[in-house]
């Protein structure tokens, strides 16, 4: 972990601003403004982009990925500018969460992975790449888009401590253990073998 030196007062604005900024539900947003429908009636319901993907508009889908992604590293690009690296932790974790648990919609939010391999980019770029190619290598391999989600969340820590950044360990751990929990239905459909592949519209979703 880094060393605490930021005001605690500082420190509490940042987690909540940095939790409302995670907040967003971008896939509800461009899909309501694309006259798409309510995502949460399509598909699986999740918020993210794999259910946008759902819809049939690609663009929608890449989109809400990007910008899912962009608001975990704006959030610590802004903290770490204007404070300190424990700050920019802090708005990392507090992005995350308010992408899983947003206050707008009940705390009933999305799973997370963008919004993780967003935060990982800002956090340390060279870790960022390594895990985003994790994904990329088994999505290609598995054609299951949660398997990809679930060994590149697996490997972050790998990563931190192949390029010896063991101040961030401590987080992506945390990280790591909330997406395999929101992960629990996709990990008892791959187990049964009933996860659909990448491109493949079921109403189960395997998204991020």
């Amino acid at each position: 972990m880094p060393e605490i030196i930021t005001d605690q007062t500082l420190l509490i604005l940042t987690a909540v601003l940095a939790y409302l900024l995670g907040s967003v539900p971008f896939g509800i947003v461009i899909t309501r403004a694309l006259g798409l429908g309510d995502l949460r009636q399509i598909g699986s319901g999740n918020i993210g982009a794999t259910n946008v993907l759902r819809t049939g508009n690609k663009g929608a889908a890449l989109a809400t990925l990007v910008l899912d992604a962009a608001k975990g590293g704006i959030a610590v690009l802004i903290a770490r500018t204007l404070l300190a690296e424990d700050a920019a932790q802090l708005a990392g974790l507090a992005a995350f969460l308010g992408h899983l648990f947003p206050v707008w919609l009940g705390f009933k939010g999305g799973k997370g992975v963008a919004t993780f391999l967003g935060m990982l980019l800002a956090l340390d770029w060279q870790v960022g790449l390594a895990v985003c190619a994790t994904w990329l290598v088994v999505a290609i391999v598995t054609r299951t888009s949660s398997i990809a989600a679930l060994m590149a969340a697996a490997s972050a820590s790998a990563w931190l401590v192949y390029f010896d950044r063991g101040r961030m360990l401590v987080l992506v751990v945390l990280l790591t253990i909330l997406v395999y929990i929101r992960h629990a239905e996709n990990l008892r459909r791959i187990k049964a073998g009933t996860e659909p592949k990448i491109g493949r519209k079921k109403q189960a979703d395997s998204g991020v």
